[in-house]
């Protein structure tokens, strides 16, 4: 008896525990106080935890309805909330030590820069954006024979001289670490200085590798074909595959079942709301460039119910199209629902680049390095460019996009997805990103690029049959 007992007490004591610690780290994640890139102070962090504390209490209420020993009210000794505030004051504390660590930065690594090229810029932006790193850059070694380093945030640093002289560099900055971001390795890598260097305990980085994992990213313009050849990733287990496809078929199915009555009462809103058809179906690019059939809810009106004069108005601003049941779909994500089919017919994964439309696939494979490689993939309902990009609406953005597609096809395992749905759900719920590009989405309007000085502008195949329906 006296041990049934004991088992309960410390099942209901690591229940008023446990649960206001999950509860806190789940708030702190949606609310990013994890993320040095967005917290980058202590005062900001300490403007964020009231939020966060908020949405923790929240979280605590509903797992009390469910499970009825973790307490909230305070009728215990010590209540699940009061848990949660005492667990607060030591995260203040750790908080506090660590961002005046970073500020400080006692044990930051020595960093040379070896070029000045556009990727050594990008290097030196990402080291102050995120001091977390643990770098403190030195300076830079001159490639390109200046006297002086270009406009740009790494300004502040000192060029120390040429390449030729990068053995007596080395002796008098005395570095920790040395990244090469070379504008051209071909003839002009100092192989003898860096071999002695490394020798020497000074660690050596590609600056490729050290752009990507800082920010998530390839340097699609600084590759090369090599850096893709001998890469050891770029390869996925058969069993992973396997896995992550078993995964994709299981959610749709679950999925598709569960938001069937959803479903059918946002076809029912979308056919009150506005003349035109139920879904929304375009013709994309898939796995190894084979074209499919993708299916949406439709947010737009069509362009056939506005006169010759009103048409120019309506793609010039494409957000007047979007009908109000399509702003609210939009907004959730829910007009996506309808690709549960493509993913239960082979055409999509649940993760993975998003399907481009098939018109611009050859235009964007000439303008954007390496860009045919996201097809060696199927393409996701979302994907690592979708939550850490947005939407793309230029070539810069469609560019951008690409360089966290590749990442993804670089990195791709069943772990990474799990880590990209689970930030999905959280831009989903917290609507971040929903409306910062509603008013030009690239599923289904236009993106105006620059190509040789001309404007070369993408059309959504939503409008290529509108216009069809038009003249018929």
């Amino acid at each position: 008896m006296y041990s049934s007992l004991a088992v309960t007490d410390l099942t209901s004591a690591m229940q008023r525990v446990v649960a206001p610690v999950l509860c806190l780290v789940v708030s702190f994640y949606y609310n990013d106080l994890y993320d040095l890139r967005v917290v980058r102070s202590f005062t900001h962090f300490c403007t964020q935890v009231p939020q966060a504390l908020g949405v923790a209490f929240i979280l605590l209420a509903v797992a009390s309805t469910v499970f009825p020993g973790i307490r909230v009210d305070g009728t215990s000794s010590v209540s699940t909330a009061g848990a949660l505030v005492i667990i607060v004051g030591p995260v203040f504390l750790i908080r506090a030590i660590c961002y005046s660590l970073l500020r400080s930065q006692t044990f930051a690594e020595r960093v040379l820069i070896l070029g000045t090229s556009p990727l050594a810029q990008k290097i030196v932006e990402e080291i102050k954006a995120t001091p977390y790193t643990g770098y403190s850059v030195v300076g830079f070694v001159d490639d390109h024979g200046r006297t002086s380093l270009p406009d740009a945030p790494s300004s502040e640093y000192v060029l120390l001289g040429p390449l030729d002289r990068l053995e007596s560099i080395i002796a008098q900055v005395r570095p920790d670490r040395i990244i090469v971001a070379l504008t051209e390795r071909r003839g002009r890598l100092p192989v003898r200085d860096l071999l002695a260097a490394r020798m020497s305990g000074i660690m050596v980085e590609d600056g490729v590798e050290v752009h990507e994992r800082f920010t998530g990213k390839l340097a699609i313009e600084s590759l090369n074909p090599s850096f893709l050849f001998f890469s050891k990733d770029f390869t996925t287990s058969r069993f992973d595959m396997a896995l992550r496809r078993m995964g994709s078929l299981a959610f749709s199915l679950v999925g598709l079942i569960s938001t069937a009555p959803l479903m059918v009462l946002i076809a029912l809103a979308i056919k009150l709301d506005s003349k035109g058809p139920i879904f929304f179906i375009q013709e994309r690019a898939g796995l190894r460039g084979k074209s499919f059939r993708l299916v949406k809810f439709r947010t737009m009106h069509p362009t056939e119910s506005a006169s010759a004069a009103e048409r120019s108005v309506w793609e010039r601003d494409s957000s007047a199209r979007i009908t109000r049941i399509g702003r609210l779909l939009r907004k959730l994500r829910l007009d996506e629902l309808p690709q549960f089919i493509n993913i239960l017919r082979g055409d999509m994964d649940l993760v993975g680049p998003r399907p481009e439309m098939v018109d611009n696939v050859k235009t964007m494979a000439e303008q954007i390095p390496y860009y045919s490689l996201r097809m060696g993939v199927r393409p996701g309902l979302t994907g690592w460019a979708q939550i850490r990009h947005g939407y793309s609406v230029s070539q810069e953005d469609v560019t951008e996009k690409m360089r966290y597609d590749l990442y993804y096809v670089k990195h791709m395992s069943v772990w990474f997805d799990i880590k990209i749905l689970i930030d999905t759900v959280k831009i989903v719920l917290l609507g971040q990103g929903s409306e910062q590009h509603v008013a030009a989405r690239s599923d289904e309007e236009g993106a105006t690029v620059e190509r040789n000085g001309a404007h070369v502008r993408y059309l959504a195949a939503e409008r290529s049959q509108e216009r069809r329906r038009a003249w018929e």
